[in-house]
């Protein structure tokens, strides 16, 4: 973890209700998929943990969703703004395990971060074929930014209105793979586990008040006993959860 202070270079609408910042300054601790960025706004006590979407020389690209005060803050952001930023948080994906053919499962505003982890893969090698559900065309997110990576690209829309109607599931049935990586909401993640045909790895949505491991807020049960997502994740292995217990 490393504190630092970035800088707004854009900030700028890609749905009706989701934002791209990109910021920058030292980003170096960011070495990971998966990783996130806890920023503190003016007037909020507590930081706002942000998955990172991808990271250059100096730069850190996060999309995120307005949902409540926080990130409507965020989204009133100008070019110039200074953030104090903690920078390299997370465990991130362990692209070791992907095989040759990894599948990349995201789900809304679960995707972003699966774009760096798909660069990494690429990067690599490896054959990536990517499935990212929407509620609607409307909210479909970074498909083309997948595919100029060289991605095979699904879309799956709840009302059909883009790609193939219905879910995440709906797709992978028909996909092979090697191994599989998911960011997105807890039903998609259920249902995932009665679909998916490999092991694989899930980054976790969770309410973070330190977003560092010390106030012990947010927790996943395990085989290996509660987890603190925020330090020992937000990614885990599917098969080190106990998804019983989990809410």
């Amino acid at each position: 973890m490393q504190q630092v202070l970035l800088t707004v270079g854009r900030n700028e609408r890609l749905t009706s209700d989701v934002f791209r910042m990109e910021l920058t300054g030292d980003v170096g601790a960011i070495t990971t998929p998966g990783q996130f960025i806890n920023l503190k706004l003016d007037g909020f006590s507590l930081r706002r943990p942000i998955s990172v979407c991808n990271v250059g020389e100096n730069r850190v690209t996060v999309v995120y969703r307005v949902v409540g005060g926080g990130t409507a803050s965020m989204a009133d952001l100008r070019p110039g703004a200074v953030l104090d930023t903690l920078t390299g948080l997370g465990n991130g994906f362990d692209t070791s395990k992907s095989g040759d053919a990894p599948l990349l499962i995201g789900g809304g505003v679960g995707t972003p971060p699966l774009l760096f982890l798909c660069r990494k893969l690429r990067e690599e090698g490896k054959r990536v074929q990517v499935v990212l559900g929407f509620r609607s065309a409307s909210d479909v997110l970074l498909a083309e930014e997948f595919r100029a990576l060289g991605a095979e690209v699904h879309i799956a829309t709840e009302d059909g209105s883009f790609g193939t109607k219905g879910f995440v599931t709906d797709v992978i049935k028909t996909l092979p793979y090697s191994y599989f990586y998911t960011c997105g909401p807890m039903p998609m993640y259920r249902a995932l586990r009665r679909t998916v045909a490999t092991e694989g790895q899930y980054s976790f949505e969770e309410r973070m008040g330190c977003g560092f491991g010390a106030c012990m807020g947010c927790s996943c049960k395990t085989l290996f006993g509660s987890k603190r997502i925020c330090a020992d994740g937000p990614v885990f292995e599917g098969k080190e959860i106990l998804w019983e217990a989990q809410a």
